[in-house]
């Protein structure tokens, strides 16, 4: 058995490892209207807040819906605010996101002060034995951990919420939940809610009578009817406005849907599976999502783990790779120097951006050296398209080097001009859509909002922006 820092043990070792053996956290409210109540929980997050859906639920109207997350990491715990409207505190200090070792922590929201302490005894999570899982690859405990609670949710209809940074394979899991299903056999349909503008989505879901709507020549079944029987993938869901999360909400709590122009309704017999990669309890919180409509996704919220957290995934993902390019009759072959070099890098794109730089490889006979966001991109102007574009990128930047300005204030200067520039044609060319920018750029959505933030480029309207 090998032991993890402080409060999480693997039971077994390398490739056996069969579960994590957490210590359970005990949470009890020492102030406020709901002095003296304890909870004993054992899961990997913990959420507190006054909506009912929450682990610790209070009654303190300070308090917001879903006030702040408590996550087990291997350093402790990790205390994330979620956007309340009266923030988290440790001691006197506001918070966003720290990390604690558990004993001793008192945390304050709004009138609210819980104390966090860890307890002796412990829970084991159980881990798949299989390093595969549908259409899903890894051999990592975080992955397998993955793995097991997709194997016990797909034999269930509940909904799934599957969360996490792009790339990181939302999509792949939710095939992996649909072909592990006794759906398996029936359709399963993807609707990216980013990708359509609003005024076409209720159509996509809902479907259309023949002269609906301008242009409506002939009728339409929607995405819902298309998935009977089967599953209904709804990527993005984050994306989607207001008015037309009252009417999805309406249509998974009656299971029926009305075609826009018609006056009947149609059952429905589908297995619902969301996808963000937003926060949507912190969307919650602002009201730009609605929370009745969270809590009926989030039945089962699986996160999916960045590919950062997980390297020693990166060996199985080139070799699946490397076999899948045999089989089309193009053998190619990574040295395993170059494979280490894969997992020593950060990769911001996740899986998505490895396999962009395995299929370059592939073309190219090479694994490029820097790939775009490979590095702290954009920060490295090179790191782009290929040595045409670098030699540019490098004679621009030559005719642009004063030796007189300090060399930190220099390339502070650089980089902020290309950061700009970048991000400016970036967003032209996705018409302000950020999340295809995001995944055009092959980096975070994220940090592809922090950038709008730092120049003042940030869309104006919600329903302008994605």
């Amino acid at each position: 058995m090998t032991e993890a820092p402080l409060h999480t043990q693997q039971i077994g070792s390398g490739d056996g490892i069969t579960a994590l053996r957490r210590r359970r956290l005990r949470l009890d409210v020492v102030k406020g209207p709901d002095k003296k109540k304890r909870v004993e929980l054992e899961g990997d997050r913990i959420i507190v807040g006054t909506h009912d859906g929450c682990d610790l639920v209070l009654s303190d109207p300070t308090v917001s819906r879903q006030h702040f997350e408590i996550e087990l990491v291997s350093g402790g715990y990790t205390i994330r605010d979620l956007d309340s409207l009266n923030g988290t505190h440790i001691d006197t200090m506001q918070i966003r996101e720290v990390t604690v070792p558990g004993r001793g922590v008192t945390i304050r929201a709004g009138e609210t002060r819980i104390k966090l302490a860890t307890q002796d005894d412990t829970v084991d999570l159980p881990l798949s034995r299989d390093t595969r899982c549908g259409p899903l690859i890894g051999r990592s405990p975080a992955m397998r951990r993955v793995f097991d609670v997709i194997r016990k949710v797909a034999s269930t209809d509940a909904t799934v919420l599957l969360t996490g940074e792009s790339g990181t394979g939302k999509e792949v899991a939710a095939r992996a939940i649909h072909e592990l299903s006794h759906r398996a056999d029936a359709p399963f349909v993807v609707v990216d809610c980013a990708a359509l503008p609003p005024t076409l989505i209720e159509s996509e879901l809902y479907g259309h009578e023949r002269g609906a709507f301008t242009g409506a020549e002939k009728s339409r079944i929607g995405a819902f009817e298309a998935a009977e029987g089967g599953t209904l993938f709804l990527d993005e869901i984050g994306e989607l406005p207001l008015d037309l999360q009252t009417r999805l909400l309406g249509v998974i709590e009656r299971r029926q849907v009305q075609p826009l122009g018609s006056t009947k309704t149609r059952k429905i017999d589908v297995r619902l599976v969301a996808a963000t990669n937003r926060d949507l309890r912190r969307e919650v919180n602002r009201d730009a999502f609605r929370a009745d409509l969270y809590f009926r996704l989030a039945v089962v919220t699986i996160v999916m783990p960045a590919l950062k957290e997980r390297p020693d995934d990166i060996p199985l993902y080139v070799e699946a790779f490397l076999a899948d390019q045999a089989s089309a009759g193009f053998a190619f072959s990574i040295d395993p120097d170059t494979v280490i070099a894969l997992k020593q890098r950060p990769w911001p794109g996740n899986v998505r951006e490895l396999r962009n730089v395995l299929e370059r490889a592939a073309a190219l006979g090479e694994v490029d050296p820097a790939p775009a966001g490979a590095t702290a991109a954009p920060e490295d102007p090179t790191a782009q398209d290929g040595p045409a574009a670098a030699d540019s990128l490098v004679r621009d930047i030559s005719a642009k080097v004063d030796p007189a300005v300090p060399f930190k204030t220099g390339k502070a200067l650089l980089v902020g001009d290309y950061e700009r520039a970048y991000v400016e044609s970036l967003m032209k060319k996705h018409e302000n859509n950020i999340t295809r920018a995001a995944r055009g750029a092959e980096i975070d959505r994220v940090y592809l909002l922090r950038l709008l933030d730092k120049y003042d480029m940030r869309p104006t309207k919600r329903g302008k922006k994605a």
